[in-house]
């Protein structure tokens, strides 16, 4: 039974274990090492750990030393070296498993190397690159560090860096290292050999919603100018329809002046509870009850039905902010009051 217990133990919790067996002290300095992610994800493990069997520990820290062990022979000669040196101490099929989950836990992701680099010593290193290479750069990184980068892009040069980031579908590892040999003189020996998925509408689409309300304006502008079906693709996604919680109460009393009764009815059907709660308490008793009873007399409705009801009244929001009437909260976006 305590076999069992011990082999489902993920990754992340196998790690919580780790630090919690090093103490505070130990692990507040490994923190300092990690991403704001990867903090987050770790902590959250620590505080779901009700007790540590002492099977468990013993077992974390067994299989560390065992990675440490195994990373140590492969720095001297590589994995073959590693592989044989394992075998002789502990058996092919453990030292098998061991580099194993050693080289898959090194594959490391495109621009790793400049992952945690501050954003605007990042633009001066990218922003004389050919849009293409910011493009493929910004589609790997952190959505908000991205949106930092490119505001500060020339005007003429973000419209074309979102464009090339949506029309972005899979590139070659052979055109990753490249880039990569361009920005780091030594490029990491063990990227992934794999075809990798980056960029794509719904990648501009998280960009341009960290970025600011007037980057954002230019941005679109200038696409719409240039490919204006791609232009209205990125605007549909840019503010959905379940959104509508980000919008204070006086908002989205002004949306709901210019929203059809029934297409309201037909927008909320099967939303969740919460985004029905923001739009009746900001109904009178009288107008939530009757709209309940629409959507109660509606019966089921097709899915598209259902979309093209949110679209408008998405586009009503988008709209009404156009014309300053209303506020759209936006991640990374100081929230002024005036």
């Amino acid at each position: 039974m305590l076999q069992s217990k011990k082999s489902q133990l993920t990754g992340r919790q196998k790690a919580a274990i780790f630090l919690v067996s090093l103490g505070s002290d130990v692990s507040s300095e490994v923190f300092k090492h990690l991403r704001e992610d990867e903090i987050e994800q770790l902590t959250f493990e620590i505080a779901r750990l009700d007790k540590i069997e002492p099977e468990d520990k013993d077992r974390v820290l067994q299989e560390f030393q065992e990675m440490m062990m195994a990373q140590e022979f492969i720095s001297q000669g590589g994995i073959d070296y590693a592989r044989d040196i394992l075998e002789r101490a502990l058996g092919t099929q453990k030292a098998i498993d061991i580099v194993n989950r050693l080289t898959s836990s090194l594959q490391v992701r495109p621009f790793d190397f400049i992952r945690r680099t501050d954003p605007s010593h990042l633009l001066n290193f990218i922003q004389g690159e050919h849009p293409q290479t910011i493009a493929l750069i910004l589609a790997y990184l952190d959505p908000q560090k991205s949106a930092q980068i490119l505001a500060e892009l020339p005007h003429n040069v973000q419209a074309d860096v979102a464009r090339r980031i949506a029309e972005m579908k899979r590139t070659s590892p052979d055109v990753l290292r490249e880039v990569e040999r361009v920005l780091e003189r030594k490029l990491s020996t063990l990227a992934s050999e794999d075809f990798t998925q980056a960029g794509g509408i719904d990648t501009v689409v998280e960009i341009l919603n960290n970025v600011d309300r007037g980057t954002e304006k230019i941005i679109i502008e200038a696409l719409e100018e240039e490919d204006p079906e791609l232009a209205e693709e990125i605007k549909k996604r840019m503010f959905v329809f379940e959104d509508i919680v980000l919008l204070d109460d006086r908002s989205i009393q002004k949306v709901l002046r210019e929203v059809d009764t029934q297409e309201l009815a037909k927008a909320l059907k099967g939303v969740d509870n919460e985004v029905q709660e923001k739009i009746f308490r900001n109904m009178s008793k009288r107008a939530a009850s009757l709209l309940s009873e629409d959507m109660d007399f509606m019966g089921p409705i097709r899915l598209r039905d259902v979309e093209e009801a949110q679209q408008k009244i998405v586009n009503i929001i988008r709209k009404l902010e156009d014309a300053g009437e209303i506020v759209v909260a936006r991640t990374g976006e100081e929230e002024l009051v005036v």
